[in-house]
């Protein structure tokens, strides 16, 4: 049987996909304002959840459903690992680790691997197509936001080996929509799907208190300055 399940998941995501969009780091990011150490405790986090999807699709590639969407030049791992050697250095392996959601990220990813192998697709869409759809815009706030060169802990945004961006997208809807699937099973990917969102979420959420703090300092700086340039505002208001 085939469905529609491209169109299911966009439509049945749109609302989660907004929530995350509105979660306080996410919302900071897309402006411009992005902290080092919480985007590289960000890092860690996809590092391991990445490795976790990345081993279990290799593991099951020759499933019915899994090798539907098995396309080993999404790969993230060796690029998050090059991010992880700029921001922590060589000694990062003995350094990172997951966070509470990440690591429940993870558990999920390896239960769904072991019980339920059509769920993969789920986490597959969310984060690969996420990756695609918004990850040079994301690369350009983050080089800008911490002041990197190109290349320079933003690798995980980097597709080489996909020249056509928006055809490889049409592509892997496509295999989606080819999928041996019924019905009932598109409705637990796309209720997957959102779950997987939610993880994403509770990654995010966890950097929230970072970010604010990272703001208050730079508020401070801000202030401070003002003060050694005698600043009529600031005059006027103490």
């Amino acid at each position: 049987m085939s469905v529609n399940l491209a169109t299911m998941l966009r439509t049945g995501t749109k609302k989660s996909h907004t929530m995350a969009e509105n979660v306080g780091f996410v919302k900071c990011f897309l402006r411009g304002v992005v902290d080092k150490n919480s985007y590289r405790e960000l890092v860690a986090n996809f590092y391991f959840v990445y490795s976790a999807m990345e081993e279990e699709m290799e593991r099951l590639k020759n499933h019915p459903t899994v090798q539907g969407i098995y396309f080993p030049l999404l790969h993230r791992k060796e690029s998050l690992e090059q991010d992880l050697y700029y921001y922590y250095g060589s000694n990062w392996r003995k350094v990172v680790a997951p966070s509470a959601a990440g690591k429940a990220y993870v558990e999920r990813i390896r239960e769904i691997a072991a019980k339920d192998p059509d769920l993969l697709v789920a986490h597959s869409y969310t984060r690969y197509l996420g990756d695609l759809s918004g990850g040079q815009i994301l690369k350009k706030i983050a080089q800008q936001a911490m002041n990197t060169s190109d290349g320079e802990g933003t690798c995980f945004y980097d597709f080489e080996d996909i020249e056509d961006e928006k055809a490889f997208k049409n592509k892997y809807r496509q295999s989606l929509n080819e999928l041996p699937i019924d019905l009932e099973t598109a409705d637990r990917i796309v209720d997957e799907a959102n779950d997987a969102f939610g993880m994403n979420m509770k990654m995010f959420q966890e950097l929230n208190g970072n970010l604010i703090k990272a703001i208050g300092i730079m508020l401070f700086n801000s202030l401070t300055r003002r003060r050694s340039t005698g600043s009529t505002e600031l005059a006027t208001a103490e």
